[in-house]
């Protein structure tokens, strides 16, 4: 018997009553599936929005790679996000909106401590996955079973935060006697200063100075005499973008000398600040999750650089990108592995994925544990050299920051005393 062309089978079946033909139609391609859609809250205004807006244009990044390969579990993906407006009042009702009206599949943190513990009690009552982005023992009060970190901190995130710094401090020689401890009053600062604490005391080093500020603190230069008064060998600060630079800028008109100065001041990790502060950040010694070293680009890191890069001046966002966005795009990947290995975008299998697994992202292999932090901590202390102006570029230069600590990551040697310079 001749085969059948296509015009004459579309024309045998055409001639068929109604009656004869399938009763199921073939199933919906790909792109006609509906989109998974990720929800999240991010700081698109306000001071924390320098940051912010730099990790949505990375998960737009990945959303995109997703996609032109054929999407997740068979479907396009689609980000949901809103402006919180760096204010925590803003965040719960966000994810009521997410999660009640939009009805989104899946939830993520936008960034930061302060930004994302608001939000647990929501997302703890809709028994939801949640993966958080740079924040700092969120879980060690709600031990929530659904919750993640991207943050390298390890399962006793208060006291890791600062160890390495502390770590840096004790190596010193003769060996550093006197602590001053400021931290805002705040979720991050709290927690981080909390540890900060606990650290001192085990190494037998005495506090001579330990304070607090409101986040809304405008002028720094009392905060900073009184810091000055205490004469401490080693400094250590909790501070978020607008309070690390109004600190840094008062204690360049005040003048200020330590054996080691900085700790986690959040916010110099960012272009805005590099370019704003200038050489008023040499010296300045800082806890930091991932910088260019050559000891860090793990693989796929350098290449996801230089695409956020092509299009970080178009977006408005941060042109150098190595505080957020490698860890916004690394915290999709994980996502989406967990959602591949479970099959599903059930919250309980996805949830159970990320505790057995190990990802492979573009800032290492991640592994979860205890409350959902890293089981291997990894942070990394920092510190800037040889800053000159203003200049961007010069901060595409790995030599101006240089790796201290842990050994296995060092890339340069500590610079000491930390001598604040006129601006």
């Amino acid at each position: 018997m001749p085969p059948i062309s296509r015009r004459r089978l579309a024309a045998r079946l055409a001639a068929l009553p109604l009656a004869a033909l399938p009763t199921t139609l073939p199933s919906r391609s790909r792109a006609d599936a509906p989109p998974i859609t990720i929800g999240f809250a991010e700081a698109l205004t306000g001071g924390l929005a320098a940051v912010g807006k730099s990790g949505v244009v990375a998960m737009q990044i990945w959303a995109e790679d997703v996609n032109a390969k054929g999407g997740l579990l068979g479907r396009p993906v689609k980000l949901t996000y809103y402006d919180n407006q760096s204010n925590a009042a803003n965040v719960p009702g966000i994810y009521v909106k997410l999660l009640e009206v939009d009805k989104v599949d899946l939830v993520v943190s936008g960034y930061a401590t302060n930004m994302t513990a608001p939000a647990m009690p929501v997302i703890m009552g809709h028994n939801k996955t949640f993966i958080s982005l740079f924040c700092l023992a969120v879980n060690s009060e709600f031990h929530y079973p659904r919750y993640f970190s991207m943050l390298p901190v390890g399962p006793d995130p208060k006291h890791y935060f600062s160890q390495e710094y502390f770590n840096l401090a004790l190596a010193l020689q003769p060996r550093p006697r006197t602590v001053a401890i400021l931290a805002a009053d705040a979720e991050f600062a709290r927690n981080a200063s909390d540890g900060a604490r606990d650290n001192v005391k085990a190494a037998g080093l005495k506090i001579v100075h330990d304070a607090t500020y409101p986040p809304t603190t405008a002028d720094y230069s009392p905060v900073v005499r009184a810091l000055r008064a205490a004469d401490a060998e080693v400094v250590y600060i909790a501070s978020y973008p607008p309070d690390t630079a109004g600190i840094l800028r008062a204690a360049s008109e005040i003048g200020l000398e330590a054996r080691l100065f900085g700790g986690g001041m959040v916010g110099v990790q960012t272009a805005a600040l590099k370019t704003q502060l200038g050489p008023l950040l040499n010296g300045v010694v800082i806890q930091q999750n991932w910088v260019p070293a050559p000891t860090l680009q793990f693989p796929g890191v350098m290449a996801f650089l230089a695409r956020y890069r092509a299009r970080a001046a178009a977006a408005g966002v941060d042109p150098l990108g190595i505080f957020l966005p490698p860890w916004a795009y690394a915290r999709m990947q994980v996502l989406q592995q967990a959602a591949e290995s479970a099959g599903s975008l059930d919250d309980a299998k996805l949830a159970g994925a990320m505790r057995t697994r190990t990802f492979k992202t573009a800032i290492g292999d991640v592994a979860f544990g205890k409350d959902g932090e890293w089981a291997v901590p990894r942070m990394i202390v920092t510190q800037f050299q040889g800053i000159k102006g203003h200049d961007l570029d010069q901060f595409r230069n790995p030599d101006l920051e240089v790796v201290l600590a842990p050994a296995a990551y060092r890339s340069g040697a500590l610079i000491t005393p930390y001598r604040s310079k006129p601006a």
